[in-house]
């Protein structure tokens, strides 16, 4: 991997047809997960917990029940799995999940159009250039001051990465930001820390990221704004601690470049700044773009945060009558509003606008797939009734930890899940429902968990060969994956233990 990442095209060589291994993705994953929990569900026993009021389990009221499901109706269940993912309902007293029943909708039909909402208003954003058009100019006009240049795209990167999940949206700034670099006398690894660990610190510490902590948030049944005051303080200082760690070794290359780890190529070290193309100016249309994107977002946070209890620290504050509370309803109606607002403004016509915000929803149906496909895994758990009894096999780990303890353990739990299934949104939806009742158990904050949980996820994704953005981008930038693992792992182990940190301090506080 790394050779071929290091060659140029003429210099790579394909593998021998047939040897040539791809990882699955996420969406094959969660079909052999759904095959694999459907026949574990014939060996592990059912069970189940006495639940509070607020339908929350009790600690140590687990007990042994019987299932009365025959072999057709597991196989209906299997079957049925991604249908009931979507808008499956749940029997008030029988608890069982199924698409024509009566009570709560337990699928994640909310949480879907959602996705598909926000997937319509981003794409909008991209046509219009405004986004890419801005970020160029900051670029450009940072040319001539290298140190100042990296932490500015960075903190953009890492701010849009922490509101909206920007992560796959960095590969097409490989072209801008490499000869920018190379040109103030940096490598090629300095462009491709810039990139993914810009945009890959702000998804680690997502605020209000609608994939990661949104999805999360509803699959622990928490507000999208819950722990939000703890997740803004790791996103000040770890993107401040990225920042300074690539600025570092920008400085080091750029006075001794023999200390670059991935080397240069032919043609590097004839890049000139001060010959830089100009992008072209802003126009008035794309700051109105720029400028109703970012009251969209701001509204949006908004809107979900619990400003009572954010402001006075009490979890069951009385809300303040200006507080909104929106959940995925109200918030998938504002993304489709907003993306018609900005396709008016940029003046798309209605061909247009309607053709984008279609191609937009058409091309966030996958993870929202996922979503559904993990939510059909918890359908089969439900129905099998061992939710409760993995649930309780975890417990025995936990307890009698203390809750610092059980944060850290969210954290570490979470990393080889991340690994198989990268997917943020499918990852949230499989395991919340899991570990957020562990939470109640150990006395702490759902939020904490969900902070965890997407740490966990967030730090996987800076470095693992199963996603994209990550190898996807070494191979653009012609660095070789092994140079990059040895130029991240120390800035890796030092954000582990600050996550760690953090999540153990949240847990207390909370």
């Amino acid at each position: 991997m790394s050779g071929a990442a290091e060659a140029g095209p003429a210099q790579r060589e394909e593998p021998p047809a047939g040897r040539k291994f791809t990882f699955p993705s996420a969406l094959t994953v969660l079909v052999v997960v759904t095959l694999a929990v459907w026949a574990l569900a014939f060996l592990i026993p059912p069970g189940a917990y006495d639940r509070d009021a607020e339908g929350a389990p009790v600690q140590g009221t687990y007990h042994r029940v019987d299932s009365d499901q025959t072999l057709v109706d597991r196989l209906n269940d299997l079957f049925l799995s991604p249908v009931n993912g979507l808008y499956g309902v749940q029997d008030a007293k029988t608890g069982e999940v199924g698409p024509d029943l009566a009570g709560e909708l337990y699928g994640s039909a909310g949480v879907f159009l959602f996705v598909l909402a926000i997937g319509a208003f981003i794409t909008v954003v991209f046509a219009t250039g405004a986004l890419d058009r801005g970020i160029g100019r900051l670029a450009h006009r940072l040319r001539d001051r290298g140190a100042l240049l990296i932490a500015g795209v960075m903190l953009v990167f890492s701010l849009l990465g922490t509101v909206e999940g920007f992560a796959e949206e960095t590969l097409g700034f490989y072209g801008l930001i490499i000869p920018l670099m190379l040109a103030l006398g940096y490598d090629r690894m300095v462009a491709t820390g810039t990139i993914i660990l810009g945009a890959g610190i702000g998804v680690l510490c997502s605020t209000v990221n609608p994939f990661a902590t949104g999805v999360a948030s509803s699959a622990a049944d928490i507000s999208l704004g819950d722990g939000i005051v703890l997740r803004a303080i790791m996103w000040v200082v770890l993107t401040a601690v990225t920042i300074a760690y690539v600025v570092r070794y920008a400085n080091r290359v750029r006075a001794d470049p023999g200390r670059s780890l991935s080397g240069f190529l032919p043609g590097d070290r004839e890049h000139d700044a001060a010959g830089a193309a100009e992008p072209p100016e802003l126009t008035g249309l794309h700051r109105a773009v720029l400028v109703l994107v970012a009251l969209v977002f701001g509204f949006m946070i908004f809107s979900v945060v619990p400003w009572s209890s954010a402001l006075t620290g009490d979890a069951d504050a009385t809300p303040y009558g200006f507080e909104l509370g929106w959940s995925f309803p109200q918030l998938a109606a504002l993304f489709l509003v907003a993306a018609v607002l900005v396709g008016v403004v940029a003046r798309f016509g209605e061909q247009r606008l309607s053709a984008t915000v279609v191609q937009g929803a058409a091309d966030f149906i996958s993870p929202a797939m996922v979503i559904v496909l993990a939510r059909g895994v918890t359908v089969i758990m439900n129905n099998a009734r061992i939710t409760d009894t993995v649930l309780h096999s975890i417990e025995g780990v936990v307890s009698g930890t203390s809750s610092a303890l059980f944060a850290v353990f969210v954290f570490l739990v979470n990393l080889p899940l991340a690994f198989l299934i990268p997917s943020t949104s499918g990852h949230a939806t499989l395991a919340m429902p899991i570990l957020a009742p562990l939470a109640d158990f150990a006395g702490v904050s759902r939020a904490v968990v969900v902070t965890a949980w997407q740490a966990a996820s967030g730090w996987m994704n800076l470095w693992v060969p199963t996603t994209a953005v990550t190898i996807g981008g070494v191979a653009l930038a012609k660095v070789g994956y092994d140079r990059y693992l040895r130029f991240v792992w120390p800035l890796l182990a030092v954000l582990a233990v600050l996550i760690c940190g953090f999540v153990a301090l949240g847990a207390v506080w909370t």
